[in-house]
């Protein structure tokens, strides 16, 4: 097969996959299914997002650009396997963006984003089959922070919400006083609800909470290899300090960082 001449066309990219895909093509995108390239999907999504942390523009392209390859692959398998193609993911996206978009599409007004947003779940409900709840199509799998992040903006659309923070915080204050008398199994279940009410506060405050730990995670890395680096010059095993002298190290090594 010729190489497409304009590699930035779409339809260059549905003939190349569909080439690696054919009978003479490559045997490791032959061998692969659904559930195969289930782990790359979601390790694409997180590069990407990383890039987006990172601020690199470069490299997010390059991101988006693997997690677009996973799209392909996963339509063009899907498309050998005669159940869809990669037409009818673009047309149902397209479909879908625009009858949610009837401010933009059509003769409907809205005032601001907080009236979009409403509306997109008010739309999203006439979608859904009856006694079905709002919060089936959020994936169970996403990471613990986010799903908590999600379905709890999903219900604050539809109006089920604190009226303001300070109810948010005493509610913290409760969880908090719960968890300090829990004991056993039921402790795990007392940290969980002040996690989720953690990550309320932060949807209040406009924080994302999976990002806000990663990037703790991050400085918290960045200043534990900090203190190796400063046990490492001195030629002192850090296991072999005291839990004050590594409290002494950590607070030099959160200078500058």
């Amino acid at each position: 097969m010729d190489i497409p001449e304009d590699l930035s066309k779409f339809d260059s990219l549905v003939e190349i996959i569909a080439r690696l895909r054919a009978p003479d093509g490559c045997p490791w995108d032959r061998e692969q299914t659904h559930q195969t390239l289930r782990a790359n999907l979601l390790s694409e999504c997180y590069e990407a997002l990383d890039a987006l942390d990172e601020g690199d523009s470069a490299r997010l392209c390059e991101e988006l650009g693997d997690i677009l390859l996973q799209i392909m692959l996963h339509s063009q398998i899907a498309k050998d396997d005669k159940e869809f193609e990669i037409s009818d993911v673009v047309k149902g996206i397209s479909e879908k963006i625009v009858r949610r978009h009837p401010h933009v599409f059509g003769s409907g007004k809205v005032k601001d984003a907080a009236e979009v947003a409403h509306n997109w779940e008010e739309l999203k409900k006439e979608e859904r089959a009856e006694n079905v709840s709002m919060l089936e199509s959020v994936p169970r799998w996403m990471p613990a922070l986010a799903y908590a992040d999600e379905i709890q903006r999903r219900v604050a659309r539809a109006g089920f919400d604190w009226e303001d923070i300070d109810g948010v915080i005493d509610k913290l204050a409760e969880e908090v006083a719960e968890f300090k008398e829990s004991t056993g199994k039921e402790r795990a279940e007392e940290f969980g609800d002040v996690l989720f009410t953690l990550v309320n506060i932060a949807r209040r405050m406009d924080v994302d909470s999976e990002v806000a730990l990663r990037e703790a995670n991050n400085k918290f890395y960045k200043r534990f290899s900090k203190m190796e680096e400063i046990c490492r010059k001195r030629r002192v095993t850090f296991g072999d300090l005291t839990f004050d002298e590594q409290n002494a190290l950590w607070e030099e090594a959160k200078k500058g960082i």
